[in-house]
């Protein structure tokens, strides 16, 4: 039984906990950032990164073997009808090095760089989602990432040749009362008195591998210290090693998709950590977990693309056959351009993915907001063309692959790739999170200006020394987002593309605009208005997949030879740039404050009538009577 005696966290003290856990500073250029600021740089992606692992020997001669692994021992139907990856999968990764992909050469690992594994993680996600996230979530988010970025000489000595290996790992952060809040962490770790050992108590859910792995890491508040007077929560991680007693799987949870991944609750009674296995240092955990996931959120976008890929490949390929109406379905206008459209949603969602996994090996820039736009974009994107896939094929992309078999049709996945998709949308980071995550970074800039004008609980006289402090940045700041030029020619080295790029100019500094208009408006009332911000991100998310789909198809064409990529490019743009301007108008024109009142009131019951005639109460609760309809304009006025 989960302990629900914690005091949760005020709101005050969840958003100084979500602080303290952001990297500082901007020390390393990023494209995103600088659109949201006005200043489009494409200069940043313009040429297009070339992929590292393309013509590498160890790299091409892994993919081939991870391809023959796939057609010999993954049965995609079987793993998601029995619910389990099974052992004999599990060994044939292992002996390939699939579970060791990114993990050096001098630990065992292949060594091979985020390109590789991106491109691995893509070809699995095209077969198999749940293969593809057990093996996501042991080498993502799992131990090994976080262990190469913060983990001791004598740590990676002793760990990472046994992850090399295959021992598989996991994360465990989320709890009951901790989600995408971390603040509410109710897990918690004391020192023992020699100082020897931590010792853990606590219950974490949804931990992806939890059941089968052999380590952890293991989020969990440690001592809170003081600083300024005041009480700080300290949120510390640690490797835990699952034979260690104490640690169970209290349940195994089942899912509507990825029915193959081993997840559970795991619950830790008394567990005796060494102190060595603190990763990096005491109080840093959520800091680690972000910084983690600033590479690891970029495997989902790739698995997103693998799985729009295959959805492609199976509505192009019934489309052509497919007769009705005296004629093949793909000639019929409409589901022609359910087809255009999933193409051109493919080779923008690979120019987002591929962008930021490049710019990992570079090691030059920085992917924060990179890797978050690219995992609001293709998880969003990749389920409308897995959705649009399902309409194309019509009952059969309803109906099982396994039952399609038997009655001797084409088995295409389609209704399982639709249950396995749409978890992606929320896990590591649900939309509306990553709509929040994306827009604090956007603002940043804003908040380090304005300071205090953004902050609801800042006294008369910091926000006064605010004002000053502001006022010099904007002096100099605002007027640029009235000048330049946006027109023809400029921009003019991009041909076919040069329209777009050159809107792409202009609304960079109308976004600008935006946002600081939504400042003056709103002031410190500004992160409640959820919305707005989600309408000025997923602006930005759709200028970020314009400008890098440009800069793909450019690279792609000149590499060719031929202009196909820049037609593919061309018909992205178009169709983002209508979604842009309905974005705009909704900032300027919406229902959102009537509709934040008319939901309260159907929260506090006021709207029952509309349940009339249904069983109420969740299944299983003892015959709760069906709702009484209630008399016609009883509730007027």
């Amino acid at each position: 039984m989960t302990d629900q005696s914690q005091k949760l966290a005020s709101e005050a003290e969840a958003r100084d906990v979500a602080e303290d856990a952001r990297e500082d500073g901007w020390t390393h250029p990023s494209f995103a950032r600088e659109m949201f600021l006005g200043r489009l740089r494409m200069d940043l992606i313009d040429p297009y990164p070339t992929d590292p692992s393309a013509g590498d020997d160890a790299t091409e001669s892994f993919l081939k073997k991870l391809e023959q692994v796939l057609r010999d021992h993954v049965d995609a139907a079987a793993i998601d009808r029995d619910g389990n990856v099974p052992e004999s999968v599990l060994d044939a990764l292992r002996s390939i090095g699939a579970l060791g992909i990114k993990i050096p050469k001098q630990y065992g690992g292949l060594g091979l760089s985020q390109s590789a594994y991106n491109r691995a993680i893509e070809m699995v996600s095209a077969h198999c989602a749940s293969t593809a996230t057990m093996m996501s979530g042991h080498q993502s988010i799992g131990v090994p990432q976080p262990l190469k970025m913060f983990g001791t000489d004598e740590q990676k000595q002793r760990l990472l040749p046994r992850l090399a290996r295959g021992e598989l790992s996991a994360f465990a952060l989320t709890e009951p009362n901790a989600g995408s809040d971390p603040s509410n962490v109710a897990t918690r770790a004391e020192r023992s008195s020699d100082g020897k050992h931590w010792v853990l108590n606590g219950e974490k859910l949804w931990c992806t591998n939890g059941p089968i792995a052999k380590h952890m890491i293991v989020m969990a508040q440690t001592p809170p210290k003081e600083v300024d007077g005041k009480q700080k929560r300290q949120i510390s991680a640690f490797i835990v090693s699952t034979d260690t007693p104490g640690v169970e799987t209290v349940h195994r949870c089942e899912f509507m998709g990825l029915r193959g991944i081993q997840n559970g609750v795991m619950r830790f009674t008394d567990v005796r950590i060494p102190a060595e296995n603190l990763l990096w240092k005491e109080g840093s955990g959520l800091k680690l977990a972000l910084m983690t996931l600033n590479i690891g959120r970029l495997t989902l976008p790739s698995c997103c693309v693998g799985a729009a890929k295959k959805a492609l490949d199976i509505s192009r390929r019934w489309a052509a056959e497919r007769f009705q109406w005296g004629a093949t379905v793909g000639k019929h206008d409409e589901v022609a351009g359910l087809i255009a459209d999933m193409a051109a949603s493919v080779y923008a969602m690979q120019a987002v993915a591929d962008l930021g996994v490049r710019w990992v090996d570079n090691g030059e820039f920085d992917i924060r907001l990179e890797a978050a736009i690219a995992k609001l974009f293709n998880t969003e994107r990749g389920w409308t063309v897995i959705n649009d896939c399902f309409s194309v094929r019509g009952g059969r992309g309803y109906e099982t692959e396994e039952s399609l078999l038997r009655r001797g049709d084409s088995p295409e996945p389609v209704e399982r790739m639709l249950r396995d998709q749409r978890i992606f949308t929320v896990v590591e980071g649900s939309t509306q999170i990553m709509h929040l995550y994306i827009a604090r970074e956007a603002l940043d800039a804003h908040v380090t200006a304005a300071g205090a004008l953004l902050q609801p609980r800042a006294s008369l006289l910091a926000k006064t020394k605010a004002f000053f402090k502001a006022g010099w940045f904007y002096a100099k700041w605002y007027p640029k987002l009235w000048l330049g030029w946006g027109w023809w020619p400029s921009h003019d080295e991009w041909d076919d593309l040069g329209t777009h790029i050159r809107y792409l100019d202009r609304t960079s500094r109308r976004l600008a605009r935006a946002i600081f208009h939504c400042m003056i408006l709103h002031r410190a009332g500004l992160e409640r208005r959820q919305r707005l911000l989600a309408r000025v991100v997923d602006i930005g998310a759709e200028m970020f997949a314009m400008a890098t789909v440009c800069a793909r198809a450019k690279a792609d064409a000149k590499a060719a030879g031929h202009q196909k990529a820049i037609a593919m490019a061309d018909l992205y743009c178009r169709g983002a740039r209508r979604r842009i301007g309905d974005l705009f108008k909704r900032i300027r024109s919406n229902d959102d404050r009537k509709s934040y009142n008319l939901a309260q009131q159907v929260m506090m019951g006021e709207h029952d009538w509309l349940e009339a005639g249904i069983m109420t109460g969740a299944p299983g609760q003892a015959n709760a009577p069906a709702r009484e309809p209630e008399p016609s304009g009883a509730r007027d006025g």
